[in-house]
Parts: structure tokens; sequence; C-alpha cells
């Protein structure tokens, strides 16, 4: 058939700007295929250059695949594995050069300073105050600011902390370099420790011989709390001062503005192995984590502080405190040091480090809780203050004084979540009522009520209600010694009435989960599907009406979250459907909490892929409602997303900032009303529907479809992968019951990416027949929410590749002929419909920078994709049981993830 994915034909160039992005790349190239022919053989590196040149030529001169795919159908399943993995190499070693590209180009920008770099916080600030923003308003917002990333336990990519360190040496060297400043010695050295790291990369596997534990995944995002988010959080705040300063001219305090959080150990959701005990345990190794890095700081600050009495003045609080220490902490705790007794704050840090000691080990003289230890970092910073320490150890001090105030002793905060048909379990077996969760909601309420306000159960000891008591006792148990900031939200899952938000309350009632007469945690209703997303005001109006909720919601500050589902509302009814609903909701609860006198926090649950709402974050921060961000932005990032945002220090701070600037901007200053949004509102709703019917006519409604999918996208190895601790269903069942990740994750692998632009291409020409090509265009221009949707489907677009998608559709056998004609006539009209509205004749026009990146990892994922699809074929042939078949598998999921990104 004719070729779909139209390849570009032009030699593939580099801007001026990206010379240096070049070199790296032929460099880390260059040294990857020294380590192929070295590891394997020269014969191996000819076969990988052979292929290789077979899938350009394929790109760049429009050939057809079939030549690959003869290549690859001839690799044996001894190579084939070693392939997959020499060619992920290779976009290995492109994504490490383009990363550390973006932070050359940041560098570019702030060496010239003729501009700051768009995006960044000095450049948000120079337009806030061109529109008139004053630093009056803009120190009334700092207050109320909470941008809050919150890690989950969903792994597309789950790269072992080994690989990662090897990673960090070869950004850390290419960096060293950044600018073509060392030595011919000092880069031979570093080209040998860069050697080292691909060489010892390539003699790891990617995958651990286990599936990953709880524990094992509270380790993994460890990682980026200690190592990444902890080393940036100050320079961050040093940046936004320093913002503010230059754009200002005046130099302010911040208040605290950044959060961490974290699902793991904490998500129940369909997770037999998360429970009371994990979340315990998670808790425990993040306390002991940020203890460690605390000690690791006072140590530093100790080398710093050195001031002696005859030389400087001292607060004498500094001296007593000290003292005090000394009395408190049991004898041999702090080794005395005669020498030191002239440096106050030196012996003060020694014994806060005693103190830190023994709150690591339980014993006597711990510090009762972070908030003792941030005060006494604030005595040292005010003795500071007040004898000429400016520029003498505050400024380190106060780093450390950042870090405290942002990680506490629980590093990030430990959200809870679970299935409302868990809780209805639980009721029903405490209350005897085994038909609980079909009774009427006005009847399930009264006895919530009845039960928050203290009537008893009937069967307290239901054993199978154990489990979910034991989470809310040790919520209250560490509560005591953890803060109030070691837990988020308690997010119900299936939220569908108002009983369902009660239950928490209940169920929290019954364990003793109390403070003050009130359960001490923010429910959070989280709604998933179209039809939840479209009922959630009506169940929230219930909710802020009922009078035991709202006596709740008073002694929780009159704050409500409510988590927006973007997953799995996209797997219900596709992505125009998932995001208009998403977009309804959030203007229909603004109104409604106004209303009722309550502040409502959007909670967006967004994940790697445009399907599951990802894409850049500060666009559809700037896309959202008017009002809906008000200074407050918690977001979920999951997947491969954490890796590609948060791997790399400098790319982790340049993310802080550029979230941290959208909410600003969002916040200060929304886009203007519009008067042509109403009737646009009329439009893409009438497109959210016809999207949705025709999406679901494909997915939902054909009974033969479940197998084809299952046939032709490799669903079946990834549900064998040892990349999450949790099953890839929540129960038994269809597509229905199957989580979104994986369901996007298959799709993404055979390279169609379905599940973000079916039905989108029928709702378009639809909406051009009916309102006109110039409409749709106005929209696609001028309207945020309509931009940044269509610029999704257009990016996700460009990754596809229908000619590859085709192979994976053969192996369906007859099922291709039924399908396979009319998803390639949605993708034809997807795109067509696209290209007009924009007004191009290529898609990703506009984004040379994005159309770079796919086009420098095609030659080495085509490869890959090719061979899965032959051992697919194979290993089904065999009955899936051999297992060299299936490493070589897993090895190619691995490889298609890491080429093509936004996953899952």
């Amino acid at each position: 058939m004719t070729p779909i994915a139209r390849p570009l034909r032009e030699p593939l160039d580099f801007a001026e700007s990206d010379t240096l992005l070049r070199d790296d790349v032929r460099r880390l190239g260059a040294m990857v295929g020294d380590m192929l022919a070295e590891q394997v053989s020269a014969e191996f590196l000819q076969q990988v250059e052979a292929v290789r040149r077979i899938a350009i030529a394929r790109r760049e001169q429009g050939e057809p695949v079939d030549a690959l795919a003869q290549r690859l159908s001839e690799v044996t399943l001894g190579d084939a594995e070693a392939l997959v993995r020499a060619f992920a190499a290779y976009f290995g070693a492109t994504n490490v050069a383009e990363r550390v590209h973006r932070i050359r180009r940041r560098r570019d920008y702030q060496r010239t300073g003729s501009a700051p770099q768009p995006g960044s916080l000095e450049a948000v600030l120079l337009e806030l105050r061109n529109d008139g923003v004053g630093l009056p308003e803009l120190q009334a917002l700092l207050p109320r600011m909470c941008i809050e990333p919150v890690f989950t336990a969903h792994p597309t990519e789950a790269v072992r902390r080994a690989l990662l360190l090897k990673e960090r040496t070869i950004v850390e060297r290419l960096v060293a370099d950044i600018d073509r400043t060392r030595t011919p010695p000092e880069r031979g050295a570093d080209d040998a420790r860069i050697r080292q790291s691909l060489t010892t990369t390539w003699q790891t596997t990617e995958v651990p011989p286990h599936k990953p534990t709880v524990a094992d995944e509270v380790e993994h995002i460890g990682f980026y709390l200690s190592s990444v988010l902890y080393r940036v959080l100050p320079v961050f705040y040093e940046a936004f001062v320093g913002a503010i300063e230059a754009v200002y001219g005046e130099r302010i305090e911040l208040p605290p503005l950044l959060r961490f959080g974290t699902w793991v150990g904490g998500d129940m959701d369909g997770n037999p192995n998360v429970g009371a005990t994990t979340v315990r345990d998670a808790l425990a190794a993040q306390r002991a984590q940020a203890l460690a890095c605390y000690q690791s700081d006072l140590r530093a600050l100790g080398d710093i502080l050195t001031q002696s009495e005859e030389r400087v003045g001292f607060d004498a609080a500094i001296t007593a405190r000290t003292d005090e220490y000394k009395s408190l902490l049991p004898d041999g705790a702090v080794r005395a040091r005669p020498r030191l007794a002239d440096m106050p704050y030196r012996q003060l840090l020694g014994q806060m480090r005693g103190r830190l000691s023994a709150t690591v080990a339980g014993g006597t003289g711990g510090y009762p809780d972070a908030g003792a230890f941030i005060a006494d970092l604030e005595l040292i910073d005010a003795s500071l203050a007040h004898h000429r320490g400016d520029q003498a150890g505050r400024f380190a001090l106060q780093r450390v004084l950042w870090r405290a105030r942002t990680f506490g002793f629980h590093m990030a905060a430990l959200d809870l979540r679970q299935d409302s048909a868990a809780h209805d379990d639980a009721l029903a077996a405490l209350d005897n009522h085994a038909d609980w969760a079909t009774q009427p909601v006005p009847a399930r309420v009264e006895r919530l009520h009845a039960l928050i306000e203290g009537a008893a159960v009937s069967a307290p000891n239901a054993p199978s209600a154990v489990s979910t008591l034991a989470v809310f006792r040790t919520v209250h148990e560490l509560r005591r010694t953890l803060g109030e900031h070691a837990f988020g939200p308690y997010i119900i899952s299936m939220s569908r009435s108002e009983a369902d938000a009660l239950a928490v309350l209940a169920l929290a009632r019954i364990a003793g989960c109390v403070d003050d007469d009130a359960v001490p945690l923010d429910v959070a209703p989280l709604f998933e599907t179209v039809d939840d997303l479209q009922a959630a005001p009506e169940v929230m109006r219930a909710l802020f009406a009922d009078p035991v909720y709202r006596a709740h919601l008073a002694a929780r500050g009159n704050r409500q979250t409510v988590m927006l589902g973007y997953s799995d509302s996209a797997k219900d009814g596709g992505l125009l459907a998932s995001r208009w609903a998403l977009q309804r909701a959030q203007v229909d609860l603004l109104e409604l909490a106004r209303e009722a006198g309550v502040a409502i926090v959007f909670f967006h649950g967004r994940g790697g892929s445009v399907s599951r709402g990802g894409g850049k974050t500060e666009r559809a921060i700037i896309a959202a409602p008017r009002g809906s961000v008000d200074g407050r932005m918690r977001v979920t990032e999951q997947g491969e997303v954490i890796h590609r945002k948060y791997g790399i220090r400098a790319l982790a701070l340049r993310n802080l900032e550029q979230m941290t600037g959208a909410v600003l901007r969002a916040s200060l200053r929304p886009r203007p009303p519009e008067p042509r949004e109403a009737p646009w509102r009329d439009i893409a709703a009438e497109l959210a529907r016809t999207s949705r019917t025709h999406y679901r006519a494909l997915v939902h409604e054909r009974e033969d479809f479940p197998a084809y999918f299952r046939a032709a996208t490799p669903i079946d190895v990834i549900e064998q992968l040892r990349i999450g601790s949790r099953p890839s269903r929540r129960r038994d069942g269809g597509i229905a019951n199957l989580r979104a990740i994986p369901w996007v994750f298959a799709w993404s692998q055979n390279r169609s990416g379905l599940t973000g632009w079916y039905g989108v291409g029928t709702a378009l020409q639809n909406g051009i027949d009916t309102h006109g090509l110039d409409a749709m265009a106005a929209m696609a221009r001028d309207w945020r929410f309509f931009a940044a949707a269509i610029d999704d489907v257009e990016m996700l677009m460009a990754k596809s590749d229908v000619d590859i998608f085709e192979r994976y559709s053969l192996l369906a056998g007859d099922a291709h002929d039924a399908f396979f004609p009319q998803i390639v006539e949605e993708f034809e009209r997807t795109r067509d419909a696209i290209l007009a509205i924009k007004g191009r004749d290529e898609l990703l026009a506009d984004d040379y920078r994005l159309r770079l990146s796919i086009r420098l990892r095609n030659p080495y994922v085509d490869p890959i994709s090719l061979l899965q699809v032959d051992l697919l074929r194979r290993w089904r042939a065999g009955g899936r049981e051999d297992e060299a078949l299936l490493r070589a598998l897993v090895a190619t999921v691995n490889g298609i993830a890491a080429g093509i990104q936004n996953t899952g």
C-alpha cells in the first residue's frame, strides 16, 4: 500500500545553534560503535551499520518498509537481543546528548544576558510586569502558591538505579566540556570515563531478575528526591529571588512554594501489595533518607561555619542551645573536641548531628519533629544575620533551611488511594450489610452520617475489613511522629456519589483516626471516566450541601481537593471527549465551589503520553480554565516522564521553573475573556460527542476488537514485564478493566498511537464541514484549550508510523482486514484535518526541535519495531513458552519505549 507516514526526504540538517549537539551525537555514537565492536565483534557492528543504513534510506529517501523488514527477518534469535540493545544504546546516547544540549542552550541565554530564556522565571516576570503586575500584586499571590509534583508507581520505564548513575557520569563528562574548553588530556580523561560507563551499561541487564517490590519502587523514587530535587531546590529559590530582583529591583523573602508528593507505598487501588505495612515502610525509608541528607549538610556546614569567638560576635542563644543539648544527649553521643571550643557554630552543629543520630536510633535526645530541627537552623541563621555573616556562611545555611522547610522529616507527602469498591466491601463487612454497595445512595448516606457521629458497627472485627482499618490506624500513629505534611490527600478512585467520600470519613472514625474530633485527612474524590467527569458537579454539590461533610471541610480550612483522571477518561471516550469533559468539569466545579464558599484545588492525574494527559505541563496550565489554577498546581509525574524531567539536575531545575512560571501567568494574568469562546464551547461539545461516538464504536462496541487488540499489540509481553509491583488490571474482564497504562503502552509500542487520535479526525472533519475551515482554524489559533489539544494530537501522529503498524496488524490474521483499513482511514482523516486547520503541508512544520528529535531516533527505533513483530510471531507460534524469545521481546519493549518516549 502507499506509505502513510510521509517520510521527510530533505537531508537531516542541524541548525547553526545545534552544531555542538551534532558533535556530541557523533562523539557518543562513535564511542557506542567502538564499544559494540569490542564487546561483541567487528562483524556485529557491521551488521548494525547495515541495518541502520537501510533504516535511514527508508526514512530519508522514502523507501518502502519491506527492505528493512526483510533484512531483519534474517536476524537469528541469538543476534536479535544484541541488535535491539545496540540500537537502544545509540538512541540512549542521543537522549543524553539532547539533554546536555538543553543545558547548553540555557547557559547560552545566561551568558549573553541580552534576553532571558523563554519560559524562565525572569522572562515570565518581565511579561507580567509589562502586563501591569506590580511587586505588591506578586507578593500577595506568593503565600498561597504551592507547586507540587507527585511521583507515582506507574512505571512504563523503570531504569535501574545503577544505570541512572552511569548515565549521570556521561552527562557530567559532557557538561564538563559543554563549551569545548577542555584541554586534550582532560578531554581524553572524559572520554575514558564515558567509555567506561557505556561499557559497564552494556554489561548490565536493563531489567532486574525479579519483579520490583513496593520497597524497590520507594528506592527508585528516592533517587530523584534525594539525588536530584534535594540538590536543586535551593537553586530554584535563589533563581526566583534573583529574577524578582532583576525585574522589580527589590530583593524579597520568599515563602515556601514547592512541595513534593508520592504514591509509592500508599496507592492501594488494585494493588494487593500495598497496605498499612507499605505505608509505614515507605515513610520510614523516606525519613531515613531525609535525616541522612541533613547529616551530610551539617557536616558541610561545620567546615564552613568555623568562626571563632575572638573574631566575631554570636547570639547568646547559640551557646545556650549547645549547653542544653550537652545535657539532653546521653554521655558520649557527641564526641568532645577541645580544639573546637572557640567555635560556637561548629559546636552547635555537632550537637545537632548528635540529635539527628538519636532521631534515627529512636533513643532519647532525638528531635521530636522537623520543626525543632528547623528552629535550630533558624537560630544559627539569626546569629549570622546579626553578626556580619551574610558573606560568611549564611548563604550555605539558608540552602539547608530551604531543604528542611520543604522536605521535613518525611521527604515527600505520601498520598493514599483506594477504589471506592474496597471501601464498600469493608463497610459491608463491618456493618453486616452484604448488599451495602447496591443500597440507594440516600440510605447509605444516612447510615454513614450515624457512623461518622459515633454509632457502633455490628462487626468491628470483621476479617475482611482488617486491612482497610489498619491503614487508617497507621496514618493516625505516623502523623504524630512525622507531622501533618507527611500525608497528602486520601484519593477515592471511581468516585460516583457523595457516599464514596463519606465512606472514608466513616472508616477513619471506626479506626480511631481522629484528632480534635476531626478526621485529619483531606478527602479527594477522583473522577475518571467521561461519565464520571460529567457527573462530578452533582456529586460535589451534594457533598457541599451535606452538613456532616461541611463540618469536615471546615476543620480542613474549607479547601477541597478534586482529582481529575486523564487516563481512564481517554480510554473510555477518546482524547477529545476526555479533554472536553475535563475542561467542563473544572469550569462547573469552580462555579460550584464559589457558590459554596469553598476553595477548590484540582489535582491533575496526568500520564506520560498524550493519551493520558501528557505533553508540555506549562502549556496545559496556561490552557486551563480561568481561575482553576489560582497559585496552585498539583500534578502526577509518571513513568518515563520522571526520568526525562528529573533525571538531570539542571533539567529538573528548568522544569520546576517552567511549571512555576506558568502558574504565575495563569494566576496573575490569565488569558482575557474571549467573546468568541461561547460559540466555540458549543462547537467543542459537538466535536467531543462526535469523537466519542466514533471512538467507542471501535474500541468498546465491537465484540471482536479485544481479540484484535491482543493480536496487533504486544500486550501479552507487556503483561509479563517486571516493571511494576501491581497487576495490569483492577479486576478481571475486557478492555474496560485493563488499566490505562498498559492500554496506551501497547498502542504506542506498535507505533500506531491509536489511543491519542482515533475519533479525532472524524470530529474535526465534521467540524470543518459544518462550521467551515476558517472557524476551526480560528479555534486552533486563538483558543488555548483547543490549540493545546490539536498540538498534542499532531505530536503523537508525527511519532506514529502506520507502515510499521501494518506489520503488527497482520499478526491478527483475518481481523487485520476487518480493522486495519478503518484505522488507517481515520489516521489519514485526522492528519489531513490537522494540516488543513493549521494551513501546513507537514506535521510539526513549526516545531523544528521536536522534528529533529524524532528523526534522530527513527533509524534506531524502526528496526527494533520490526524485530519485535518478527519475534512476536515466533513466540506466539510456539505457545508463548520460549524464554529466550520472551527475553528478546522484553528488550524490544524497553528499547521502543526509550526511543519514542511519551509511551505510557
